[in-house]
């Protein structure tokens, strides 16, 4: 029985040089990811203006992009700068899991934002008494909740099966594809159970994402305050920039694995893309493209800085 797995990160990259130029770029990358999140989530708390659902909303994407960065992200450098990476069996499956509950965590997420510009949008006069801040607090907890449970069946499907052979990862951490490969015996079974769940907790919300927008956009057409559709376009295309991020980069890690001849340092730097990619340009989406935050950013900087 297999103890323990080695993760192999790029195979085609295996020399030193291109190890010190591959921890060089994800240690830069995964320090503006913390800079990045961890001052927007400070801009968020400090600035009492900004305590209100829209931003609770953003406040937990960060949290979820710092944990879905720093769940991965280490292991990535510990291959880039060691020769062979091993990791335990338990740590591997712990890995596996935390990523796909923050995965899909984010895609909820996702989904109450959409959820609250549109209520915001759409039933303006509603907007104070539904999105308390309470009840947004409730829905984000109901969001985590959601995602740390969906990815249970596919983790026990997978812990049932036997690992007595290959024990080498072709990912840069423990990718639930790649480590489920490496079971003994006929797995097509439980790759189809968890592609079911994947594709429902994904395309679920996109679907429900799009048909909120498309209300939202109505909505916008019949506003008659050319300032108020401003306002309301710009919040939105913050919104559906970091939307498409996600499920883009998600849709290409799919794409990847079911095209055939797709080499595997493609589908390795596809799953890598998708982990700090979104989470490096959240917070920059939201810092250049959101007037308020822009500007709680400028006057805490006035405020701090001297003269």
């Amino acid at each position: 029985m297999v103890s323990e797995f080695i993760i192999a990160g790029f195979p085609g990259l295996q020399d030193r040089e291109s190890k010190t130029i591959l921890f060089a770029v994800f240690l830069t990358v995964y320090l503006l990811i913390l800079l990045g999140n961890l001052l927007l989530i400070c801009i968020l708390a400090a600035d009492t203006s900004l305590h209100t659902p829209m931003y609770l909303t953003m406040c937990s994407l960060a949290i979820i992009d710092i944990s879905l960065s720093t769940c991965t992200v280490p292991t990535m450098l510990a291959v880039f700068s060691s020769t062979t990476h091993t990791v335990s069996f338990s740590a591997c499956f712990t890995q596996t899991y935390l990523f796909l509950c923050l995965l899909t965590t984010e895609s909820f997420n996702l989904l109450l934002m959409a959820y609250d510009r549109y209520v915001a949008i759409c039933h303006p006069l509603h907007y104070p008494a539904r999105m308390t801040i309470m009840f947004t607090l409730q829905l984000v907890v109901v969001c985590w909740l959601g995602g740390f449970l969906c990815p249970i069946l596919s983790l026990i499907l997978a812990l049932t099966k036997r690992f007595c052979g290959p024990n080498r990862v072709l990912q840069c951490f423990c990718d639930y594809a790649g480590v489920l490969r490496l079971a003994c015996g006929d797995v097509l079974s439980t790759s189809y159970v968890s592609l079911s769940v994947a594709l429902s907790v994904l395309l679920i919300p996109l679907f429900l994402i799009l048909l909120s927008y498309v209300k939202i956009l109505l909505s916008l057409l019949r506003m008659s305050s050319s300032g108020g559709r401003a306002k309301a376009i710009s919040t939105c295309s913050s919104h559906l920039l970091v939307i498409s991020v996600f499920f883009l980069t998600t849709a290409g890690v799919f794409i990847s694995y079911r095209i055939p001849g797709t080499s595997v340092d493609m589908r390795v730097m596809g799953s890598v893309t998708q982990n700090v990619f979104p989470a490096l340009m959240n917070p920059i989406i939201y810092c250049l493209r959101t007037k308020e935050i822009r500007d709680s950013l400028v006057k805490t900087l006035r405020k701090y800085l001297p003269r």
